[in-house]
């Protein structure tokens, strides 16, 4: 289930004349039953919406006075957002004949045309509150609050997401929360501009609108819909034309197999940049402590200690908290084991609030070995966003396969990739013009159609673990190590880190040095195994306008180490 949440608007989408027909009631208790939780949102005062809704008690929750007030209808809580303008604010608007003039526990509301009166005291008295307009309303309201921002705490008090939320609206005041939420709604009676923004428009009006909203809901989670949520599709790369390569946010799994070296990890972390922007949780379970430095984690477990399932279950209730696993404690043989614990963890979590939005195992042939039995591996048919990394599709087990939708290829052997994955789903692939690619780009190939594979360019992460600065400078490189070889293959010096590097660059001779230099293999080991595009530009300047031998070698070393060698 993708949506667990429904936020409805009341005047002018549920109610009509302020009155909510007894089937549109029907339709919500139906959405209730399903396992959803559903909101309202209104401009109203709470007081006022008891009076003319005695349903209320319907609703989980209840964001009044147009985001400024929450309200727990089960324990009768009350929570407030903002404070009410001082009075003598509210006696300046009295004074000026402002009526009706409606006082909330935050919210002050009046009609139009009084908006310009509105306007003059509150900059009379050099607040900072707010006009938001619904329908001919006026309403006063301490900066920052709106439907979106009540909406957001209300769905954090009850550790749900915005991105499992289904709003529903009509008017002006109500695009905040239709532009926050996942898939936005609006009634046939709506205000053009707010149905032209939304990505579903019912064909009905008012409540029976709703219900049939809600019918769709129930019958296939708003499938339909997803063409139209482009805002939310997370970036991976350009395709060949330069256009943006995006990838739906709620969708069948992604394998990234390729060669040791060939870029996983540094697409991997552009994509986990990309669901930081965008605001989705992920867990990853790291064998290696690859990420263990990414920002805006918490880390469970180190070399010495296995992360803990509670303290897991305790993480991920907070839906903005995103939870890296390292599981270097744990036996390669145990870690199959752990794997069926945590996806049995994470599955609960996510079946009943919607989150994590992504699950991504890095050495996935690790946590899932193609030498186990099928069987052992309890993979429900509806586990979608996983991301896989390996470098052969072979070596994981084929009981994760049917849940995954596409392979990104990347490195030396992208048609053999390509090929295994194929035989993995059984599915024909004619892959006949994949080839191997250059450092930064990969073969895309989706298996839920028929079209053919094709090229990418990933995109480049903007952050680079600590951890690998630190392993670049003295650590060991093992298969992105640099060779000295030289024109003839006579050489084959390994520069397994940074200082290595400079050392053996400060001891080879001429001939080899400009070998390299003139195929620009330096700036290109920087680039793509370093991952350090500054220092990569700045060699490529040094291959490209520097001859003499010792000059492009001093220059070279001395920007390495004013970068690593001099700090480590």
């Amino acid at each position: 289930m993708r949506y667990h949440i429904l936020a409805t608007d009341y005047d002018g989408t549920i109610a009509h004349h302020g009155k909510v027909k007894p089937k549109t009631i029907e339709a919500l208790k139906q959405l209730k039953e399903s396992g959803r939780k559903i909101v309202l949102v209104t401009g109203r005062e709470l007081d006022e919406l008891m009076t003319i809704f005695p349903e209320y008690g319907l609703f989980d929750l209840i964001v009044a006075e147009n985001g400024a007030l929450i309200y727990h209808p089960a324990t009768m809580e009350e929570f407030l957002l903002g404070e009410q303008p001082p009075a003598d604010f509210i006696q300046a608007l009295h004074q000026q004949e402002v009526t009706p003039l409606s006082i909330g526990k935050v919210i002050v509301a009046t009609w139009e045309p009084h908006q310009n009166k509105v306007l003059e005291t509150i900059k009379h008295f050099g607040l900072e509150h707010q006009v938001i307009f619904n329908k001919g309303a006026v309403m006063i309201l301490p900066p920052g609050i709106n439907k979106s921002k009540g909406l957001h705490t209300a769905l954090q008090r009850i550790h749900y997401s915005i991105h499992n939320t289904v709003a529903v609206g009509d008017a002006e005041n109500d695009n905040a929360m239709l532009q926050a939420a996942e898939c936005s709604v609006a009634v046939a009676n709506a205000l053009p501009s707010v149905k032209e923004a939304a990505a579903v428009v019912t064909k009905a009006d008012h409540g029976e609108g709703v219900e049939e909203m809600i019918v769709q809901l129930l019958e296939n989670d708003l499938a339909s819909a997803d063409e139209r949520l482009i805002k939310h599709y997370l970036p991976l790369g350009k395709h060949e034309d330069e256009s943006d390569f995006c990838i739906a946010p709620y969708r069948k799994g992604v394998l990234l197999a390729g060669s040791s070296g060939g870029g996983k990890s540094t697409l991997t972390i552009a994509f986990l940049e990309s669901l930081v922007v965008h605001a989705y949780q992920f867990c990853l379970v790291d064998p290696e402590g690859d990420y263990i430095d990414f920002p805006s984690t918490v880390v469970l477990g180190d070399p010495e200690k296995e992360p803990s399932m509670e303290e897991l279950k305790t993480l991920l209730k907070t839906s903005s908290q995103n939870v890296v696993l390292c599981v270097l404690a744990i036996p390669i043989d145990k870690r199959p084991a752990f794997f069926n614990e945590f996806l049995l963890t994470v599955n609960a979590i996510k079946h009943e609030t919607g989150h994590p939005h992504w699950i991504l195992l890095d050495e996935a042939h690790h946590l899932l070995p193609a030498k186990m039995e099928d069987s052992f591996f309890k993979i429900p048919e509806s586990l979608n966003n996983i991301w896989l990394i390996t470098t052969q599709p072979s070596l994981v087990n084929k009981a994760i396969m049917q849940n995954i939708g596409s392979i990104i290829a990347i490195g030396s052997e992208p048609h053999g990739m390509l090929h295994e994955f194929s035989k993995a789903r059984n599915l024909a692939l004619n892959a006949s013009t994949v080839k191997p690619l250059e450092q930064g780009k990969a073969w895309v190939w989706n298996a839920e159609t028929n079209k053919l594979p094709f090229i990418i360019s990933t995109n480049e992460p903007r952050h680079i673990a600590k951890r690998h600065k630190r392993k670049y400078a003295k650590g060991n490189m093992d298969y992105n190590s640099f060779y000295f070889t030289g024109p003839e293959k006579k050489l084959h010096l390994k520069a397994y880190n940074i200082v290595i590097f400079t050392e053996l660059a400060e001891g080879v001779d001429d001939e080899t040095w400009m070998f390299h230099l003139k195929r620009n293999d330096y700036s290109k080991w920087f680039r793509y195994l370093v991952h350090d595009d500054e220092l990569a530009d700045l060699t490529k300047q040094v291959e490209d306008t520097e001859d003499n031998p010792r000059r492009s070698r001093d220059n070279i070393i001395n920007l390495v180490r004013e970068r690593y060698t001099a700090e480590a």
